[in-house]
């Protein structure tokens, strides 16, 4: 299960920043330092340094990573995948890393502790460290990447309806892919000759994908646990499809929570095949419980001695 949030308040500077005054100097120093990099990524660092808004700060970051690696994985970069590894796609070791910070502290004129860096492992990993150092806010856990297997030991949802080939889980919500392979049963007769992913099982994905990050990714109550069987499909609200998807087609999913309170949790998702938008859903509703609370040893060996308390008094008659 994911632990609760991390606090580094004492390593963050409170938000909104105070511009510091940045001279035609400074502008030209920080030319130099991107001089690798494409112009919107200098002129989203000259506004972060001028301003201070970190809404500069995303292009800024995919700038600098992309300046560092090989030059045929760059198009990954494009798709905008906050899901991307680090290591596994993207081919960063860790001395490649250490560059990456070095440049990010100069142009963003902030301080990065090393010990930070440890569990930064997808490019929205790197975003959200970077946004936080910038807002003054607590440090989020790092994503988690969960392969088939453990989907499957977790999800009350299994083969052949289970949608999910590969997830990953963070504090801020889940991601996943499947692939459409052509061999879905529901194919065969969806449509003739011509076989098309249903809007609703791409919906049945989402859902699915939900019920991970309540599984895995939400921080629940302190000594809760959330009880897989106790979750349920409830209601969704302005569903749109864009595209249609076919065997081929790998389909990335996302979900964010907008508000969770037990028994409710509600999200937004959406679903892309690369680059382009297969289908959104406003609001998707899922009704879920606690798990009962696990005895503790202390607590089993109390119950036994007060059962054996309770037991009649032997007779001596014979």
């Amino acid at each position: 299960m994911a632990h609760a949030v991390q606090s580094n308040k004492g390593t963050n500077s409170p938000f909104p920043q105070e511009a510091k005054p940045f001279a035609p100097e400074d502008e030209g120093i920080l030319r130099e330092s991107l001089k690798r990099c494409s112009p919107s990524t200098f002129e989203a660092a000259v506004q972060f340094r001028k301003t201070g808004n970190p809404e500069h700060l995303p292009a800024v970051i995919i700038g600098v990573i992309e300046r560092f690696v090989e030059p045929d994985l760059r198009t990954k970069l494009k798709d905008a995948d906050d899901d991307l590894r680090l290591i596994e796609d993207l081919g960063v070791d860790s001395l490649t890393m250490m560059e990456i910070v070095i440049l990010v502290e100069e142009v963003l004129s902030m301080s990065i502790n090393n010990d930070e860096l440890r569990n930064l492992r997808t490019v929205g990993d790197v975003k959200m460290f970077i946004d936080c150092k910038a807002r003054g806010l607590p440090l989020p856990q790092p994503t988690r990447f969960l392969p088939i297997e453990q989907i499957s030991a977790v999800m009350p949802i299994q083969s052949p309806f289970l949608f999910l080939n590969e997830g990953s889980v963070s504090s801020s919500g889940a991601n996943a892919k499947y692939k459409i392979t052509g061999q879905e049963f529901f194919l065969q007769g969806h449509f003739k000759d011509n076989p098309v992913m249903p809007a609703s099982i791409m919906l049945e994905a989402l859902g699915q994908l939900a019920v991970l990050y309540l599984i895995e990714g939400m921080v629940p109550e302190t000594g809760k646990e959330v009880n897989p069987a106790t979750i349920f499909f409830t209601g969704c609200e302005g569903v749109r499809a864009h595209r249609v998807c076919k065997p081929g087609d790998i389909l990335t999913l996302s979900i964010k929570p907008r508000r969770t309170k037990m028994p409710l949790a509600t999200f937004e998702g959406s679903i892309r095949v690369g680059q382009e938008k297969a289908a959104i859903a406003e609001e998707i509703t899922l009704t879920f419980g606690y798990a009962e609370p696990k005895a503790t040893p202390t607590e089993t060996a109390s119950e036994g001695l007060r059962h054996r308390s309770r037991r009649p008094p032997r007779s001596d008659l014979r």
